[in-house]
């Protein structure tokens, strides 16, 4: 059955009004034009909706049953145009965001609670992974974007500055070398090193810089996780070195911190934008957010530093 939108906001306004030359009038058309519409419209239904003669239109039982469905029809287009046209702006729908742990749970949070704050209709996915995973979820679809390290460019991403982070070594808080105002990487080797896990970012890291120091890393211990490896240092077992912006994830107190040198290491992490896919409105918006975190230099924390970028527009 062929009916059109047109035929039913005409029928619509015809019905509410009782009149075609008031309809006529709201609807900025001509009388005939409207007449048209509604004769299409009941010959389309096969059933007659108006009775009208020169002076009078009454709606028949099955105009005003019309009515009532033509209005809950106009109503939902109306509506379903209104969420499309949010969607559009980037204040409805979802943000899938892949990203690295310690990103996930100390640099985006506030990022996050800012952009919900204008756009409470928005909803953020955080895929937190390691490096590798989170790149693939870019490339392969299931993240619009992400916030990670690189090893090595990519094909069909194309990356943006956005912070570094320095590397320091974390010790038990009456180690020797905690009296020390900063430690080398030669030194810390000497030491018993609890490693993070072989499929770090942080691993791949801390493997070249003791490289770059003339020694082996080899560590006495290792866990996947930044929090379990800072477990193990407060407990005594050893000595580590973590970049800053996991810092916050370990064991509060009972470690010591000293910056890294000879080499100083920094960690860089990039916005990471698919080449091949136009982003949606709503992840347009929140790297929008968080541009204005980094534009106006919000404070992060000790060792962390927001990167200088002249790209342009996401």
């Amino acid at each position: 059955m062929d009916v059109t939108l047109r035929q039913l906001t005409a029928y619509a306004a015809v019905a509410r009004a009782v009149s075609f030359t008031a309809a006529a009038a709201e609807l900025h058309v001509s009388q005939s034009s409207l007449s048209r519409a509604v004769a299409d419209l009941e010959r389309t239904l096969g059933m007659r909706l108006l009775e009208r003669d020169t002076r009078n239109v009454r709606l028949t039982p099955a105009g005003a049953e019309a009515l009532r469905i033509a209005d809950q029809i106009l109503s939902a287009h109306r509506a379903g145009l209104a969420q499309l046209g949010r969607y559009g702006a980037g204040e409805r729908g979802a943000v899938a965001l892949a990203t690295l742990p310690s990103v996930a749970a100390v640099l985006l949070p506030p990022v996050i609670s800012a952009f919900r704050a204008r756009r409470p209709e928005m909803t953020v996915r955080l895929l937190d992974g390691l490096e590798r995973s989170v790149l693939e979820r870019v490339v392969d679809g299931d993240a619009d974007f992400a916030v990670s390290t690189v090893a090595r460019r990519a094909p069909g991403v194309r990356l943006r500055p956005l912070v570094r982070d320095r590397f320091d070594a974390v010790l038990p808080e009456h180690h020797p070398l905690a009296e020390r105002d900063e430690v080398t990487w030669e030194e810390l080797g000497r030491e018993p090193f609890l490693a993070v896990g072989t499929d770090s970012s942080v691993r791949r890291m801390t493997d070249a810089a003791f490289a770059q120091a003339g020694m082996e890393a080899n560590p006495t211990a290792e866990a996947s996780n930044v929090a379990t490896v800072g477990g193990l240092v407060a407990a005594g077992l050893g000595v580590s070195a973590l970049p800053a912006l996991v810092h916050p994830l370990v064991v509060p107190g009972r470690l010591v911190r000293r910056p890294l040198v000879a080499p100083v290491v920094e960690r860089r992490l990039y916005v990471v934008l698919p080449t091949r896919r136009t982003l949606p409105p709503g992840a347009r918006r929140f790297l929008d957010q968080l541009e204005e975190f980094r534009s106006a230099a919000d404070a992060l924390p000790a060792g962390v530093a927001w990167e200088e970028t002249d790209d342009g527009p996401w």
